[in-house]
């Protein structure tokens, strides 16, 4: 992977409580081993001289992307709950961008979808980057076959030069092998697929 530069932005994704801790509504198995990759990542994009922004789910009490509203997930990130906190173990370096706040589908950290008409409206995250003249992003967080993805996915998709670091992602895999089959998805659309340097995996 490229080293960090003032030109690039590391995004991590929704690592809040009801995703990476084990007693979270909707916790993603092994998803609080990305905490501590991504801290280094942090630290190594600011000491780079790196943008770094936080993207959170901070959903009401009741929307359609709840199964109790129709929607296909358990209650989670709910606003002001603990459940939607970032991780207290995170090292918060940079602004936070929330999403699917007045009852969105907020997958992905660049736009937001109404689950029952479909239409999409962006988020403040392309804005952020694009004042800061950043050209390329570096995505890590949870979870890989969804938020992952679809921030990869649009990142790509607005132009930026994007990289997944595939240590510091966990996949929900509601079928199996949805991670391995969302990181296949994000290859072939031009995404890179990079590691932690200090994990000691190769490049």
């Amino acid at each position: 992977m490229k080293p960090y530069d003032g030109r690039t932005a590391l995004i991590v994704v929704d690592v809040q409580n009801d995703f990476a801790d084990p007693k979270g509504s909707l916790a993603v198995t092994t998803g609080d081993e990305v905490i501590p990759v991504i801290n280094k990542e942090v630290g190594r994009a600011r000491r780079a001289g790196s943008f770094v922004v936080y993207t959170q789910d901070w959903h009401p009490e009741h929307t359609p992307h709840f199964a109790r509203d129709g929607g296909q997930w358990p209650v989670h990130c709910v606003q002001q709950t603990w459940g939607a906190e970032l991780h207290s173990l995170l090292s918060l370096q940079g602004p936070i961008v929330r999403k699917g706040a007045n009852g969105e589908d907020g997958y992905s950290g660049f736009t937001m979808r109404d689950p029952i008409g479909g239409a999409t409206e962006p988020t403040e995250l392309a804005g952020l980057l694009q004042e800061r003249g950043i050209g390329r992003v570096v995505v890590c967080g949870l979870a890989t076959d969804y938020c992952v993805k679809a921030t990869a996915l649009d990142a790509a998709s607005l132009g930026f030069e994007t990289t997944v670091l595939a240590d510091a992602v966990r996949a929900v895999d509601l079928r199996p092998g949805d991670g391995d089959r969302a990181l296949q998805d994000l290859t072939a659309a031009g995404v890179e697929l990079a590691w932690a340097v200090e994990a000691g995996v190769p490049k």
